[in-house]
């Protein structure tokens, strides 16, 4: 299939390589010229076929309305508007509602994987009709592992980010327990090889996960994680998980507990939380925070 893709950093990137890869066509658009293919998002949009599929990767909130209020503009009766970025559900709902009075399709799909996402596929959650699933099917299936790793979340605008906000809430609060695990090894001076107990943990026993496999990849690379600050950003979708709980009285304590404990992050040199901030470096790229070098400047916290 043809489609374009906005957004061209660490996920979108390798997205739009993992489409090309499979065969796809893909026409890329990026504030950054040198990651572009189209110049603007109208040059992108004219070198597309009818009916149109846009698929955008920017950050939620103000970016993602603002690119989606302008492909309204760009796109006609048709066409097809999927959000892969990490929009808030109630976003979508307004974004569906506000395209289809031109006519145009909208999917919400919450997209993880990192970037490891290149090499081992996406795990894709997605919200829309049958029939604007089906428009972008083909390329769910270049983008998703092997074997599964896909679902059509719900019919109704927000089902797909709805369903990855929960992901994310579950993984902030697998995160937190490992930290606590690590920080409690580290500091009790019993335990010798503090590395090698969670390195043996990833064969055979119940706790054994791919975020496990990071943590280690993290400690190997350094033991006690003396270059990374306890400082751990959310990025929205951990509040927005504690929030919907709220809403609909679920209780959710382990995940707003780990939630808190970012914000506690922010207040002290967390040990515990230079183990989440050295996952989330490891699965996503994300930043992490650190001490300054001679003559030099720490990176820059916000």
């Amino acid at each position: 299939m043809e489609l374009g893709l906005v957004g061209l950093g660490k996920m979108g990137g390798n997205m739009r390589t993992r489409l090309r890869n499979a065969g796809h066509t893909v026409v890329g658009y990026d504030r950054n010229p040198d990651l572009a293919d189209a110049d603007s998002l109208a040059a992108m949009v004219d070198q597309l076929p009818s009916p149109k599929v846009v698929w955008v990767m920017v950050p939620a909130g103000d970016p993602t309305r603002d690119t989606i209020r302008e492909l309204g503009e760009l796109l006609g009766d048709g066409d097809l508007v999927v959000d892969g970025g990490n929009s808030k559900w109630t976003d979508d709902q307004a974004n569906a509602a506000q395209l289809a009075e031109k006519g145009i399709g909208f999917v919400d799909c919450g997209v993880s994987g990192g970037v490891w996402g290149l090499e081992n596929g996406y795990a894709l959650m997605c919200g829309g009709s049958d029939a604007d699933v089906a428009k972008i099917q083909p390329a769910f299936d270049a983008l998703k592992p092997e074997e599964g790793g896909f679902v059509h979340a719900g019919k109704k605008p927000g089902a797909g980010h709805f369903a990855k906000m929960v992901h994310n809430g579950i993984e902030y609060a697998i995160m937190q327990s490992y930290a606590e695990g690590w920080e409690l090894l580290e500091k009790v001076d019993l335990v010798d090889n503090v590395t090698e107990v969670f390195d043996s943990w990833r064969s055979g026993t119940v706790i054994r996960s791919w975020l496990l496999d990071l943590l280690v990849a993290a400690i190997e690379e350094d033991t006690h994680l003396d270059k990374i600050a306890g400082y751990a950003e959310d990025s929205g979708e951990g509040r927005w998980t504690v929030e919907a709980a709220i809403d609909n009285a679920v209780p959710m304590n382990v995940i707003a507990a780990s939630l808190f404990a970012r914000f506690t992050s922010r207040q002290d040199d967390s040990p515990a939380m230079k183990a989440i901030a050295a996952m989330r470096n490891q699965f996503g790229g994300h930043a992490v925070h650190t001490e300054p070098p001679v003559g030099g400047d720490a990176h820059p916290a916000p």
